[in-house]
């Protein structure tokens, strides 16, 4: 497996396994105790509905367990990254 590093997640787009781009990844959310990732933080796309999202000011939090892959993008599960 190989590693992937925080700083170059920075600035990448967050899209569904069905194409739907819902944003740009600003932050990661992480649990001190355990260093376990709990969400990403991200800029929302102009079209998104934000309300569809749990929402931390400007931005949108997508659980970390909702991601499915990491290349070029972030790709995640729709349903998963709107649980509340």
């Amino acid at each position: 497996m190989s590693k992937i590093y925080a700083s170059s997640l920075a600035g990448k787009e967050i899209v569904t396994v069905e194409g739907k781009v819902l944003g740009q990844i600003e932050n990661i959310i992480v649990e001190p105790e355990s260093g376990k990732l709990i969400d990403l933080v991200a800029k929302p796309g102009s079209e998104l509905p934000r309300s569809m999202y749990r929402g931390e000011g400007k931005h949108i939090l997508i659980a970390f367990s909702a991601v499915c892959a990491v290349k070029d993008y972030i790709v995640v599960d729709d349903a998963a990254a709107r649980a509340r």
